[in-house]
């Protein structure tokens, strides 16, 4: 794959798990990267200095992505800092799982305004200066969650089929300035927050998954920066399934 010298990316939710992963390799490929956290400025500086150390550029940027303010203002710092924006990975998300008997209204809107909300006003602020240029990657972090459905997750479901709705619909409006607008769904990843799951649930899962074994984040990363990259400037409007075969 080419390398990603010269590009200015941006990924949403930067500083730990998968966005991690992605800041990460889109930095070994050459990009300079904004690393985007909303509290966890130290974590945020680790990648930084992580990609620096392989000699690619990067920037920790605080923002609430979920808001307009946060999300302008993220855009714009890597406008002021580096003068154009190239690649958009719009990762930042969170859960907030119970049935739907139990779960509160303030847990829908909470996990729709972090994931579905922040990926379309990121993308919107985006589009302002990628159109101007007449170039861009957009990259939106769905889940296959999105596609098939999670029981106890009415909300995030919600919110990353929403996800793939807007990429669709976004692909199309972008098309003809050079734009492509991408998505990206991950089956279930090793994480912090999964890797010390009961080794009974484990295997559950497993045996749900035709390849046998959970993604990790490198998986996820991988497909990410494939279609950041020129090689795939003729894919649009494609979600990238990357989910070990379990919802074919």
């Amino acid at each position: 794959m080419a390398p990603l010298t010269e590009k200015i990316a941006i990924v949403t939710g930067g500083s730990r798990g998968i966005g991690r992963g992605i800041a990460l390799e889109l930095g070994k490929r050459g990009a300079t990267v904004i690393v985007n956290y909303k509290g966890n400025a130290d974590a945020a500086q680790e990648v930084v200095e992580q990609i620096k150390a392989g000699g690619a550029n990067a920037l920790a940027v605080q923002a609430d992505v979920g808001s307009v303010e946060g999300s302008e203002a993220l855009i714009k710092a890597a406008l002021d800092s580096f003068g154009k924006l190239d690649i958009l990975v719009n990762n930042a998300g969170t859960t907030r799982d119970n049935l739907i008997m139990m779960m509160k209204p303030e847990d829908f809107d909470t996990v729709i305004e972090t994931n579905l909300r922040s990926t379309w006003l990121c993308s919107k602020a985006a589009v302002k200066t990628m159109m101007r240029k007449r170039y861009g990657r957009i990259i939106n972090i769905t889940s296959i969650s999105g596609i098939a459905g999670n029981a106890g997750q009415t909300n995030y479901s919600a919110s990353k089929a929403g996800i793939i709705g807007l990429t669709k619909a976004l692909a199309r409006e972008v098309a003809s300035r050079g734009i492509t607008v991408n998505a990206v769904a991950p089956g279930f990843v090793l994480t912090d927050l999964t890797k010390d799951l009961p080794e009974e649930i484990t295997k559950q899962l497993n045996a749900n998954i035709p390849l046998g074994r959970w993604g990790a984040i490198e998986d996820v990363a991988y497909s990410t920066a494939f279609l950041a990259s020129d090689e795939a400037a003729y894919i649009t409007g494609h979600i990238l399934v990357v989910d070990g075969g379990m919802a074919m």
